[in-house]
C-alpha cells in the first residue's frame, strides 16, 4: 500500500450537511477497500485564481489516506461524476 494526498474543491454553496456527506463518501471508498484515512484537513472557503464552472470560490479539504491503487482510480472515477466537484487531484507521497 502506497500513500496518498486528495486534494478536492467542492462546491461553496452546498450545505455543511451535504458538504460533509460527500467527503465521507471518499473516506468510506478508501476504508471499504482495505485502505486507511489518516487525516481529512478542510481548508474551507477559498477564493479561486480563475472561474471554474462560472464559480469564483470553492470550499477546499485535503484528505491524506494510505491504500492500493486501484482505490485511487475508483477515488477518481466517482469524483468526476459528482456534480459538487470543481476540481481534483490525487497525488502519492513518497
Amino acid at each position: 500500500m502506497h500513500k496518498y494526498e486528495m486534494l478536492i474543491l467542492l462546491n461553496s454553496e452546498m450545505t455543511d450537511e451535504a458538504r460533509e456527506a460527500e467527503l465521507k463518501k471518499y473516506a468510506d471508498i478508501v476504508t471499504n477497500d482495505g485502505g486507511a484515512v489518516e487525516s481529512v484537513d478542510k481548508w474551507g472557503v477559498k477564493k479561486l485564481a480563475y472561474p471554474i464552472r462560472f464559480k469564483t470560490d470553492a470550499f477546499e479539504a485535503l484528505m491524506t489516506f494510505t491504500a492500493e491503487g486501484r482505490v485511487v482510480a475508483e477515488l477518481d472515477r466517482i469524483a468526476g461524476i459528482s456534480s459538487d466537484v470543481l476540481r481534483r487531484m490525487i497525488t502519492k507521497i513518497d
